[in-house]
């Protein structure tokens, strides 16, 4: 593509150089760089992209994307090689990507789904739907990309970069995609990722404190206002209005078309009649003119919540409430209170409640239905929010009935330091709990002084296959995990 149908409406930039070329591909990593390349560098949280400008030419870059605020004197750019200077490179790589790969979000339904919480349940939930009524979908979110009903990769974050992002929408056109469904973080919106992509439909979950940290957010606020981001981008949206924060979003975009949906408070979409079971909820909601009582086999009253946005989103698009109530009684989403079938009977939970919010919401639902104990191993991620590891800790001394404190994904920090930190919390409640680091050990001893009334909730990793230790990611799926212990406890049982 010309370089001058790359850069066409991204507004603010100064070039220095032929802007009549043809570019054969764009990259942010300079490895990835090939003849023809356009070479966009963004500094990031450890690395500086501006510090590989000259690697990247090496390797056949013909264009360079720089900061406006970046020394160009001393990055010494060879006059052959075309220079542009962007106000924010992470923009200009999203709005070039989207350019780039025939801007593919304006030839499909675009919705995307924010918040704290929720957000990959209920993408699940519009996915299942949609294709229930015989719709070509794709899904993006924290759990992998689909298309048409494919697995086509895991994913590493919530919402991808912008230029894989576009990629993945591009690939979905060629399949014949009508809907698209996706996940958008806070991070996404807030560092230009979604820049580009043309939502037909956006939907607000909640909000809590989660995210905090030098790599994610400052504040509260500035966490609130990059999700609000994303009724900027779009007329049409739903928030649940049950939600200190949902409930302002209708006034603050008084010329958007928004829907509110909930239980306690008056708004455009309630459920009533909610019935919340050890296996399953059941509400009533008005569809099409019509009570409906809507079955979703996953327990917990923010199931309800979630099932109330998709059924908000899909009855917009025109979708027959049958078919919505076919599709959520049938809906599994991986990690997401999800009973681990075993060969002891014991009811084992994975879920991937990793906020203090989350972890309450699953260890009340579970407490409200479980006839024994309910026993929780959890803990913290690494290079996150430091403040909810002691609010964690109190929540599940104060709900569980036996708490195993252990590790997450440590990532770059010492897993004990970030242990003793949850411990400070639970330290202030009356629970019972130990402390086992390893977690393999930590699962073993929950599975060990089970039985079958009791349940044990694994909380935090949920559908994640690994656990990152020092960088590194070592394969850790809980399901595999839970049942090799269990394998090990019955051979144990007959020697």
């Amino acid at each position: 593509m010309n370089l001058k149908n790359i850069l066409d409406g991204i507004e603010g930039l100064k070039a220095k150089g032929e802007l009549d070329l043809e570019i054969e591909g764009i990259e942010s990593n300079s490895k990835k760089i090939e003849k023809g390349f356009l070479f966009v560098a963004i500094k990031g949280f450890t690395v500086d992209g501006h510090e590989f400008i000259g690697s990247a030419i090496e390797n056949g870059a013909v264009a360079v994307v720089v900061d406006e605020l970046c020394d160009l004197k001393a990055l010494k750019i060879p006059s052959k090689v075309t220079l542009i200077v962007a106000k924010d490179t992470r923009e200009f790589l999203a709005l070039a990507s989207a350019n780039f790969y025939g801007n593919p979000s304006e030839k499909f339904k675009l919705i995307g789904i924010t918040g704290t919480k929720g957000k990959t349940t209920t993408t699940f939930m519009i996915k299942e739907i949609l294709e229930k009524a015989g719709k070509k979908v794709g899904l993006i979110g924290t759990i992998a990309t689909y298309i048409n009903g494919r697995k086509i990769a895991d994913s590493d974050r919530t919402t991808p970069e912008s230029l894989e992002l576009q990629r993945m929408f591009a690939d979905m056109v060629k399949e014949g995609v009508e809907y698209v469904v996706m996940e958008v973080s806070s991070q996404s919106l807030k560092l230009h990722r979604v820049d580009g992509c043309h939502f037909d439909y956006v939907a607000f979950t909640n909000f809590s404190e989660d995210h905090i940290s030098e790599k994610e957010h400052p504040n509260m606020e500035d966490y609130l206002q990059s999700k609000l981001k994303l009724f900027k981008m779009c007329k049409t949206g739903f928030v649940n209005i049950d939600d200190l924060q949902g409930n302002k979003i209708p006034a603050m975009f008084p010329d958007s078309d928004i829907t509110g949906y909930g239980i306690d408070n008056f708004g455009n979409f309630l459920a009533k009649d909610i019935t919340i079971t050890n296996s399953y909820v059941d509400f009533k909601a008005k569809i099409a003119d019509r009570n409906e009582r809507v079955k979703v086999d996953i327990p917990g009253r923010f199931t309800v919540y979630n099932a109330l946005c998709a059924i908000c989103v899909c009855r917009k698009i025109g979708i027959e409430s049958q078919v919505m109530k076919e599709a959520l009684e049938k809906i599994k989403v991986p990690g997401r209170s999800e009973m681990v079938e075993n060969k002891l009977e014991i009811p084992i939970m994975i879920d991937y409640a990793h906020s203090p919010e989350s972890l309450q919401n699953i260890l009340q639902a579970v407490k409200s239905y479980t006839r024994g104990r309910v026993i929780s191993v959890f803990g913290c991620g690494g290079d996150r929010d430091t403040r909810k590891r002691p609010i964690m800790g109190e929540i599940s001394g104060k709900i569980a009935d036996y708490t195993i404190i252990t590790s997450d994904n440590p990532r770059t920090e010492n897993p004990e330091s970030i242990v003793n930190e949850i411990e400070e919390g639970i330290k202030k409640t009356k629970g019972k709990y130990e402390v086992i680091v390893d977690r393999v050990e930590a699962i073993t001893k929950a599975i060990q002084m089970a039985n079958k009334t009791d349940i044990i909730v694994l909380a935090g990793k949920g559908h994640e296959p690994y656990q990152e230790i020092n960088g590194v990611k070592h394969p850790f799926d809980e399901r595999i995990i839970v049942n090799d212990i269990i394998s090990k406890i019955n051979k144990k049982g007959k020697n």
